[in-house]
């Protein structure tokens, strides 16, 4: 049995134990929807199928077993949100094209002493600074390579990939808009018809908490390693043209953002719809006199991901539906 067909047979198996467990204390539906869940976690675990194949098992299996409709679960797969990190997407592979996340990078990692310590807590406050307006995954991905060129030593290596990972994650928190599980509460709250969290305001609250975060998670990552010398890197003193023109946009749609956030009971903000707006600048990048992207470079967005985002949807819906 090879490891694939052995990956399924456990999210099966562990499907139909959990049904069988849970149908004495639940209506069938309800233990049944549990029990796709805990097929698919096995399924997201393992990867014995393709992240977003996986996704994409609610539509077929849902209604298979009862629990909602076809028509129901399909539209949580094309919500109004989903737009709005597609065009995240967008502006994060204008900026990998451009080069402009290692240009950033390298300057902000000039600012720090350049010991471990200091390499570790530029990466974090850089990974987290970019994480906040980008995808926490795709700004771990963008910074990978420069973590990696920074040293030969696999233990630092290790070291600063990690500050990258908690730095995205911290990041990601301090603003709506930087992580997916922050994308899916505003879902769920759009779903119940809760009026949201205004951008300026959830940010107000959140940075304390992550600037904490960063100085923590870089103080233990460097334990061992702190006073440790690297070599000086190596920085682009002028920023090319397509560079200038992401950053520009980014720029803009960062003082956008802020602006449009109402700061009651001062200011009301501008009223736009966050969502059209990330979406309108990712496909900026098509435009003149902007012209980064072609329709091929959407080749890498990871659709994956947007169909992860999905089935959370499809099981928050479906939580609802059946009580």
């Amino acid at each position: 049995m090879n490891k694939k067909v052995k990956g399924i047979a456990v999210a099966i198996a562990t499907g139909i134990i959990i049904f069988n467990i849970l149908s004495f204390v639940l209506v069938i539906n309800q233990a049944a929807l549990l029990a796709l869940i805990a097929m698919m976690i096995v399924l997201w675990s393992n990867e014995a199928l393709p992240l977003g194949v996986v996704s994409l098992l609610p539509i077929v299996l849902f209604p298979a077993f009862g629990i909602v409709s076809t028509d129901d679960i399909v539209p949580n797969y094309s919500k109004s949100i989903m737009f709005l990190f597609l065009g995240g997407f967008m502006l994060a592979i204008a900026v990998e094209k451009s080069s402009l996340h290692k240009t950033i990078s390298n300057r902000i990692l000039r600012t720090f002493p350049n010991t471990a310590r200091g390499m570790i807590y530029a990466l974090i406050i850089t990974s987290g600074i970019l994480s906040s307006f980008l995808s926490n995954t795709t700004t771990a991905l963008l910074l990978m390579p420069l973590a990696l060129f920074l040293t030969d030593q696999a233990a630092l290596k290790m070291r600063f990939a990690l500050a990258i990972a908690y730095g995205a994650s911290i990041g990601g928190i301090i603003t709506p808009i930087g992580t997916p599980p922050n994308l899916i509460l505003f879902g769920i709250l759009e779903n119940l018809k809760v009026e949201s969290i205004p951008f300026m305001q959830w940010v107000v609250l959140v940075l304390p908490l992550s600037m904490v975060m960063f100085i923590v998670a870089g103080w233990i990552l460097s334990l061992g390693v702190a006073s440790q010398v690297l070599e000086e890197i190596e920085v682009e003193n002028t920023l090319s043209n397509d560079q200038k023109k992401v950053l520009a946009a980014l720029a803009g749609l960062i003082v956008i953002l802020f602006l449009n956030s109402p700061l009651q009971p001062l200011y009301d903000g501008l009223g736009l719809n966050e969502k059209g707006l990330l979406l309108g600048f990712g496909l900026m990048m098509f435009m003149p006199p902007f012209s980064i992207l072609k329709w091929q470079d959407t080749k890498k967005i990871p659709y994956e991901i947007i169909f992860l985002f999905g089935a959370g949807f499809s099981i928050a819906f479906s939580f609802t539906s059946t009580g």
